[in-house]
């Protein structure tokens, strides 16, 4: 199987990607330095991070990235991202195209794919507005209630998952100095996160409570000198939140801050409903902190009896770090559970043979 994968890339990783591959000066360089770093690395299947011959793997939206291969392979001018990608997957000569990134390629652009092309899928998990991806022959995520909202637009729709990353098991192995952790989004799609963010920092002058905030472009207008002028009150963060917040991490370097934390918190986006399992789910319990995590349906393996701790309301998440930091000792047998459970079911080797079955059933 000639497996393509295109992933993109978050704008606030941009700069971390930029000062990582500084010195690389070919298309393999820059796309091998990305992949070190295992920014996404739950979501790449396991042809793509063993390297093999048959895997091609880029992200289609990084405007360096592309215009080496571009260049590398003798393309004149200045050719736009999608003829790039066209081309990758042409001279790949792609059987099976999957696609992190399907807002920006809809099916529009899959009208386009060669003919080599004998299958597409798309992984979807996030607000997409009007996109269409009906020409995709699966689009792939494991929210239920997202799924059934592609299959309502005429889409075929499939249960899949994040993996754990072996790499995860490098870390977290000492001494774990920081109490909570939260290390995410901050948007006008984390409504009911901002309401735990702000009860949770309340603890900082008690425990260490350590937040890694990717903000919105609002938020940090809103947050400026200029923007305390404008109307945009609703898009700012509350004293007490903006008072421990620090710039995003991603890929290794949140590998360690997760490996260094004893709770990892976590808020699902308030258009997945009940539906929970986000990646931070996965990376949160693969570096073997104890994920605490908002009440609703977990995939098999989030048990909050066994392997994970979930909240109700901000009070009640308060309690419940409070609880587990008091008892620490005996909590830290519940989180290396959760490590060794998500190791278990949701290795590399399973997520690799759930997308063969997929694709067996096209």
């Amino acid at each position: 199987m000639r497996l393509f994968q295109n992933s993109g890339l978050y704008p606030s990783y941009v700069a971390r990607l930029n000062q990582l591959a500084a010195k690389t000066r070919s298309f393999a360089e820059r796309r091998d330095v990305f992949l070190d770093d295992r920014f996404g690395a739950a979501h790449f299947l396991q042809p793509v991070l063993d390297g093999s011959p048959d895997a091609f793997f880029t992200n289609g939206d990084d405007e360096i990235l592309q215009r080496r291969w571009a260049r590398e392979q003798g393309m004149a001018g200045e050719p736009a991202p999608e003829a790039i990608l066209l081309a990758q997957i042409e001279h790949h000569r792609t059987e099976v195209f999957y696609n992190m990134d399907p807002v920006r390629y809809p099916s529009a652009f899959v009208a386009r794919l060669p003919a080599s092309v004998k299958a597409t899928l798309c992984w979807r998990a996030a607000p997409s507005g009007n996109a269409d991806l009906t020409a995709y022959g699966a689009v792939l995520g494991n929210f239920p209630s997202i799924l059934e909202s592609w299959r309502a637009k005429g889409c075929r729709a499939e249960f899949f998952f994040p993996a754990h990353d072996p790499v995860m098991d490098e870390y977290g192995h000492g001494e774990r100095p920081i109490d909570v952790l939260f290390a995410g989004g901050y948007s006008r799609h984390h409504a009911a996160r901002a309401k735990i963010l702000e009860s949770v920092a309340g603890l900082a002058h008690r425990f260490h409570v350590v937040y890694r905030l990717d903000a919105s472009r609002l938020t940090r207008l809103a947050e400026s000198a200029i923007g305390r002028w404008l109307p945009l009150r609703s898009h700012r963060r509350p004293d007490v939140v903006v008072g421990i917040a620090q710039p995003p991490v991603f890929g290794r370097q949140l590998y360690e801050l997760m490996g260094e934390a004893k709770i990892v918190l976590n808020g699902a986006i308030d258009m997945a409903g009940r539906d929970r399992g986000n990646m931070r789910c996965f990376e949160a319990m693969g570096c073997g902190a104890l994920l605490l995590s908002d009440a609703g349906r977990y995939p098999d393996g989030m048990d909050p009896d066994a392997t994970i701790s979930v909240y109700e309301t901000g009070g009640d998440c308060v309690a419940q770090i409070e609880n587990c930091l008091n008892d620490w000792s005996e909590v830290r047998k519940k989180a290396e559970m959760g490590r060794r459970t998500v190791r278990d079911l949701y290795s590399k080797v399973r997520q690799w043979a759930l997308f063969g079955k997929l694709l067996d059933n096209l």
